[in-house]
């Protein structure tokens, strides 16, 4: 068995550690702070535009996310003067060169204080001035799956506590067990759609705090299975990207409750042109959660059967999901 399957599967108890880290966790007072940037690298900067809509979307307050290197080589993008900040860290390893960087630049310019969220007590959280380690989401596998997702359950949860809303932390609690459920029923679907070769490109459709997550399970399936595959806003696919579907295409929905309509018309229509559809929610989709938790903090949810499907693609392409083409665990850079 793989490193990358037990990962997976196993994930579940990384997301109830970081909970329990989260939650006893010592945390900035959020009106210090007039802007929060959330960066990383590859799979933790597609955390980070989840987390930043997240952030904004319960707190109400202004939340930026940029690539770690961006923020190191143009950190006047996003990074303001005379205002107080909060810069977030998001890093597995706790040792990307550009992330590490990144912070080190922000800490010595006086830019604000620094709250890292990783896998590892490393480089980066040593730096930090509040942390929040989730040792259980530790991996062997270079492609980010049970790390990502504990870590979007921790930033989850921060995110919430930022806002005050313990009764969202409350019902968190529930998540572990509704993976585990979960996955129990949805992988001979997952399985039967990553398996089916005659499938040769994939649109991962999610919007507001899903967009996120639907660039990285777009990311999940280029690394492990070498497949085509792009991330869209679901009303952004119809202008251009949907010219390139067709009965070889999948379309993958991780579709909300709140727009569920408008969402589900955009899927009907790639139906209609041919694609093999996939839809996920907490009720009436292809593949539901039935979780009974509150929408904004059950999205950690949408991974499990997508993360199963890239495993299932890429074993029956004949590839090692533990050690993808041309990529390592960790990035480091000379800079």
């Amino acid at each position: 068995m793989s490193h990358t399957y037990t990962e997976i599967k196993s994930q579940t108890e990384a997301w109830a550690q970081a909970l329990e880290q989260t939650r006893s966790a010592i945390l900035p007072n959020p009106a210090d702070y007039e802007q929060v940037i959330f960066t990383g690298c590859g799979s933790t900067y597609y955390l980070s535009l989840a987390a930043a809509a997240l952030y904004q979307e319960l707190t109400g307050r202004t939340a930026r996310a940029i690539p770690g290197g961006e923020l190191l080589l143009n950190p006047k993008n996003v990074v303001r003067d005379n205002i107080s900040q909060l810069l977030v860290t998001i890093s597995r390893s706790g040792t990307t060169t550009e992330t590490v960087r990144a912070a080190e630049q922000f800490k010595r310019e006086g830019r604000g204080e620094l709250l890292v969220i990783s896998n590892y007590d490393e480089v980066l959280s040593r730096q930090a001035d509040f942390k929040i380690l989730i040792e259980k989401g530790q991996e062997v596998s270079v492609a980010q799956t049970r790390s990502f997702a504990s870590m979007y359950v921790a930033v989850t949860a921060f995110c919430a506590r930022m806002a005050g809303r313990d009764d969202l932390l409350t019902a968190m609690g529930k998540l572990p067990e509704a993976g585990d459920r979960l996955m129990v029923r949805v992988e001979a679907q997952a399985k039967a759609i990553g398996e089916n070769l005659a499938l040769d490109r994939f649109y991962f459709l999610g919007s507001g705090i899903r967009y996120g997550l639907a660039c990285e399970v777009n990311l999940k399936m280029k690394e492990m299975t070498l497949t085509h595959s792009e991330p869209f806003h679901f009303l952004e696919f119809r202008h251009g990207p949907m010219s390139m579907v067709n009965e070889s295409a999948a379309v993958i929905g991780l579709r909300s409750d709140v727009n569920a309509a408008h969402e589900q018309k955009v899927l009907d229509e790639m139906r209609a042109k041919g694609s093999t559809l996939l839809n996920l929610a907490e009720a009436d989709a292809d593949i539901t959660f039935e979780s009974s938790v509150p929408e904004a903090v059950r999205a950690v949810l949408y991974l499990p059967a997508l993360q199963l499907m890239a495993y299932h693609r890429s074993i029956a392409k004949g590839l090692n999901p533990d050690r993808p083409n041309n990529l390592t665990a960790v990035v480091k850079l000379d800079l």
